[in-house]
């Protein structure tokens, strides 16, 4: 019996060596790897509740490298940041953010952080804690950008750091004058439309597509009468148009496309697809485009879209050195990753996640992350840290 039990358990070991060993091993190569001291400050209006969803993906991030604050604390997702802090009842919520402060105290906040990451002032709105999805516009609880922004950013390029914005940071509810600030700063002209894929446009089998876009589409093109994947496109000014797949654009999901030999050495994926919003920016000459939207419109779309305003390419991520600054744009939602996404104290988990959401392959915002932003993010906070050393 003791010869058997011997051989079954030496048949065993591989399997017990691949689930209980390899985690193991990963959770010591991280716990004693060394961390990374960055100064950061995240500004994000848009938490409605406890799933911090629009900063989810750079704080997992940080944890995972190891990135400390000055302090020696590690970054805290419910705590770390500027903007709402939800506490799951209607509008009843705190804020926390840098109005009120004084231009010394603004530039102070400035010269103390190393970069300061923009991830959304949509805001909050009653809708938020309904179901209703009727509804066209909900009242606002907080939300949009405001001039001590403004000042920020203003002073952080003024003091040589390093700046990130994502979709949305200019867009409505922001007040005009200060966005065209804003993109004064930047280097960056919002066109005024954002889009976003849905894998089908048919409401019967796709429920998620909201209430209040239907309407509002059907008021302008007598019904909603679309099926299949496509984009629809939404303007400020209340315009909406949709693109179907094969008809208008060739690509099914839009494509963020990074060439390989990029000036600014960027090390990402040649193709990866991106299903969720984003707006259609215009950029300065003294940009560098690190990643660009690519539908690949047929001759009808491209069409269209001149019709619309808009290029071909959308500019996806882009990078501009201004002196000792420099400046980032991520025209999307791309922090914003929904789900559990593990333990970020693991070494090398995001090599295996990668390696199983081919990038090819994949349609969800997970697979976005790992195969995407994670990698892209990761170089902008090692490009960071070697210019605040």
């Amino acid at each position: 019996m003791k010869e058997e039990l011997k051989l079954f358990l030496f048949k065993l070991w591989p399997f017990l060596f691949i689930f209980l060993g390899l985690p193991l091993l990963s959770l010591a190569v991280w716990f004693f790897s060394p961390s990374k001291t960055l100064d950061i400050l995240v500004i994000d209006k848009t938490v409605p509740d406890n799933s911090f969803q629009e900063h989810a993906g750079l704080f997992w991030t940080l944890n995972h490298l190891k990135y400390k604050k000055s302090t020696g604390d590690f970054y805290n997702l419910e705590k770390d940041y500027l903007g709402y802090f939800p506490n799951n009842t209607q509008g009843l919520g705190t804020i926390k953010d840098l109005q009120r402060k004084s231009e010394s105290e603004i530039r102070s906040i400035a010269k103390k952080h190393d970069l300061i990451y923009l991830a959304d002032s949509y805001g909050i709105y009653e809708g938020d804690f309904s179901n209703n999805q009727d509804v066209l516009l909900t009242k606002k609880i907080y939300g949009g950008l405001d001039l001590s922004e403004i000042q920020l950013i203003r002073m952080a390029r003024e003091e040589g750091k390093v700046m990130i914005a994502e979709f949305n940071s200019m867009a409505s509810p922001t007040p005009k004058l200060v966005r065209t600030e804003f993109e004064n700063l930047m280097g960056v002209k919002w066109t005024g439309w954002i889009g976003r894929y849905f894998d089908d446009l048919d409401t019967l089998i796709n429920t998620e597509i909201p209430r209040w876009m239907i309407r509002q589409y059907a008021q302008q093109h007598s019904s909603w009468n679309l099926s299949g994947p496509g984009l629809i496109f939404i303007k400020e000014s209340g315009e909406i148009e949709a693109f179907l797949h094969t008809k208008d654009y060739q690509n099914k999901i839009p494509l963020v496309r990074t060439q390989k030999l990029n000036k600014h050495g960027f090390k990402l994926p040649e193709v990866v697809p991106y299903p969720d919003w984003f707006d259609v920016v215009l950029i300065e000459r003294d940009y560098q485009v690190i990643s660009y939207y690519d539908i690949d419109p047929t001759a009808l779309g491209l069409q269209r879209l001149r019709s619309m305003g808009l290029p071909r390419f959308f500019p996806a991520s882009v990078l501009r050195e201004i002196g000792d600054a420099h400046q980032y744009y991520f025209a999307g939602d791309f922090s914003d990753i929904p789900g559990d996404f593990g333990s970020p104290y693991f070494y090398g988990l995001p090599a295996l996640w990668r390696g199983l959401y081919a990038a090819s392959d994949y349609t969800d915002r997970q697979g976005f992350f790992w195969n995407y932003y994670n990698p892209l993010i990761n170089q902008v906070l090692r490009r960071s840290l070697d210019k605040s050393d």
